[in-house]
């Protein structure tokens, strides 16, 4: 089961692990469309994924989850930032925010261990899940245009 104490952790520090993301797309030279966005707008979903990461991950709101993150996905799509940039910062959340727990949690015992272990398991499932659903929304509205065009 995956530790309370540590999605506690990032859930309180949500506008740290957020701000370290921001800079992060604000420094790197293959993110130049997403980075294009207001950083409220970027702050606002990000900030909102991680605050509420208890209640995102439980099974019983993925549905919600799901449309949340199609609905990214066609946004992105009609803000004209290409897939792979979207996709890239969700990573970065992901990577950004284990590397904060790494980075304030001491793991001195083999039971801390296997926290930070399940955490970055089911981190990875549901970053996954965000990915799959921002690809669909995008495919979706890509395909929508398209048909349009045709």
């Amino acid at each position: 089961m995956i530790s309370g104490r540590l999605v506690h952790l990032i859930e309180t520090h949500a506008s740290q692990i957020v701000d370290r993301v921001a800079y992060q797309i604000r420094h790197d030279q293959d993110l130049s469309h997403i980075r294009t966005l207001l950083d409220s707008e970027m702050r606002e979903w990000n900030l909102e994924l991680l605050e509420r990461l208890t209640s995102w991950l439980s099974p019983v709101n993925r549905e919600d989850l799901g449309r949340r993150y199609e609905r990214l996905g066609k946004m992105r799509f009609e803000q004209d930032i290409p897939l792979h940039e979207s996709v890239r910062g969700l990573c970065l959340m992901r990577e950004k925010t284990l590397d904060f727990v790494e980075e304030h949690t001491a793991s001195n015992s083999s039971v801390e261990l296997c926290a930070e272990e399940e955490l970055d398991r089911r981190l990875g499932f549901f970053f996954d899940l965000l990915i799959t659903h921002v690809v669909r929304g995008y495919e979706r509205a890509l395909r929508r245009v398209a048909s349009m065009t045709a």
